[in-house]
């Protein structure tokens, strides 16, 4: 291929690994966007992959993160390319692992290794957008189960790769060869059916089923006008008035009477410790469900007042605020402000950061009512290990808090409630998520979904979710798929840099072949 040829077909992998996340949602064009990425990249030098890297990275991520342009064009320009350039390092690597034997199951090891790494550095990791999270409506969800997200990305990444050995070996006219494999790729959905996922509860740590209430209240505004102090106002009163109407409805035997209510990140940014008339509101609505409320809040930190902190609190109808989960992983420039001193002269949008969020390092295991409730707080979601923490402190269900309100119609709640779905499975746990202004899901232990709530409504969900206390191999294993994975892609690029790219030399008649061609391109 020529280069611009090349520059298209990286910039139209790109293009189909972004079309596999949500809101399209279009989850085989992850396995084929590899596919073309390792075509693009097989056989040229090392710099040229780097670069067509990054232009497959500039297409997926200016696509996927579009979201935050909300913010700032700058903004946009600034995550995309910061995403982007992992994926400049992947094709490098790709690059390499395609000049050794059996190439195609190394794709998977250079991928679970790139996403490891930058979910974890720098300011703690940007996990967001990794090709497992693509997958959730995949009929092989159920191996997130065994391997966790790691596993997800391996398959699709490992498929991606047959893919385009398969395209090489049509090339040369071995067309069994190349139909063998691609059979091979449609057999592992049906070899992930296979994996048992559970549907019941257990009593072992408890009751195996609770009913549980996701409120939405909605928000008057959406945008950067969702920090405005009357809206906060209107937020919380929102939440207040929806569980009365549940309450109501349960009075009238419309609903079942929960046992836990859930409400969003924010549905209180009015500190209820500081402000009388928010306490008054959230004791009010807690006793006219009869139910404990856990209410996502911003509140002083009491140890700095110029801090803040992201908290799920446990409400009691009769002993008011309990049990406190302070959220553990603030988002870097949207929760707190690094270098700030700095960065706040250079960047005046930094004003709408006006206290920075300190973060928790305990997981967020509460007890409301007889729910053992791990709550994990908007962006941890996409964090393995927080989760993961999680449910091995002891959570018998998962609730995700989130408030999306800044992005709403853009695609980002549907990618953040792909990712709660995906760790249903993972950790064999029910997963409510509650959102300000949308989207509410409740989900169970295999992944199905037990009720639904779309942006920019008001209303709750309830119903019976089962409650469980065994853990899955992918808790099991941990990180140690990860840890594999890095320490093979290091070898991969070690031994993948001893190796020469193909020399094009003059062929028979004037054309030009390829001499010394990579091994893996010719001959697998």
């Amino acid at each position: 291929m020529s280069r611009a040829l090349r520059t298209g077909a990286a910039a139209a992998s790109g293009a189909a690994i972004a079309a596999a996340f949500p809101p399209l949602g279009l989850w085989p064009l992850a396995a084929f966007g590899v596919a073309g990425l390792a075509l693009t990249v097989g056989g040229v030098r090392l710099r040229a992959a780097l670069g067509y890297g990054l232009v497959a990275g500039c297409v997926c991520f200016g696509w996927t993160v579009q979201w935050i342009s909300v913010v700032g064009w700058d903004a946009w320009v600034a995550l995309t390319l910061f995403t982007a350039l992992p994926i400049s390092a992947t094709a490098g690597a790709m690059c390499l692992a395609m000049r050794l034997p059996g190439w195609p199951w190394l794709l998977g090891a250079v991928w679970v290794a790139q996403e490891a790494v930058r979910g974890r550095v720098p300011l703690g990791g940007w996990p967001w957008g990794r090709l497992a999270h693509g997958q959730a409506d995949a009929p092989w969800l159920p191996l997130a189960a065994i391997g966790g997200t790691a596993l997800l990305t391996f398959a699709v990444a490992v498929c991606g790769g047959l893919l385009a050995w398969a395209w090489l070996r049509l090339r040369d006219g071995a067309r069994r060869r190349a139909a063998a494999v691609v059979a091979a790729v449609a057999a592992v959905p049906l070899l992930a059916a296979l994996v048992p996922l559970p549907a019941d509860g257990q009593e072992d740590g408890g009751p195996a089923a609770a009913v549980v209430a996701v409120v939405q209240g909605d928000v008057p505004n959406t945008g950067l006008g969702f920090a405005d102090r009357t809206n906060r106002r209107a937020v919380l009163d929102n939440h207040v008035q929806q569980t009365f109407a549940l309450a109501q409805a349960v009075a009238a035997g419309d609903a079942p009477a929960p046992d836990a209510v859930i409400w969003p990140e924010n549905a209180s940014d009015l500190d209820p410790f500081a402000a009388a008339d928010a306490r008054t509101a959230i004791g009010a609505a807690a006793k006219a469900i009869a139910a404990p409320i856990l209410v996502g809040a911003v509140i002083t930190n009491p140890d700095d007042p110029t801090t803040v902190k992201n908290v799920g609190i446990v409400w009691d109808p009769t002993q008011g605020p309990g049990q406190m989960y302070v959220k553990q992983h603030p988002v870097p420039f949207g929760e707190y402000v690094p270098l700030r001193p700095l960065l706040t002269r250079l960047i005046g949008r930094f004003d709408l950061v006006p206290r920075d969020f300190v973060a928790a390092d305990e997981p967020g295991v509460l007890d409301v009512g007889p729910v053992r409730l791990g709550d994990i707080i908007c962006f941890e979601v996409a964090y393995d290990d927080l989760v993961r923490d999680t449910v091995l402190a002891g959570a018998r269900m998962l609730a995700v808090q989130t408030n999306n309100a800044t992005y709403t119609g853009s695609g980002q709640s549907e990618q953040q409630l792909a990712m709660a779905r995906i760790r249903s499975v993972e950790h064999g746990r029910s997963v409510a998520v509650a959102a300000t202004n949308g989207i509410s899901a409740l989900y169970l232990p295999d992944g199905s979904t037990a009720g639904l709530l779309g942006e920019s409504t008001s209303g709750w969900l309830t119903t019976s979710l089962p409650l469980r206390d065994s853990i899955t191999l992918a808790d099991r294993l941990a990180f140690w798929p990860e840890a594999v994975a890095v320490a093979a892609a290091a070898l991969i690029v070690l031994f993948g840099l001893r190796r020469e790219p193909s020399v094009r030399r003059a062929g028979p008649g004037g054309r030009t072949s390829h001499r010394g061609q990579v091994a893996g391109l010719r001959h697998g």
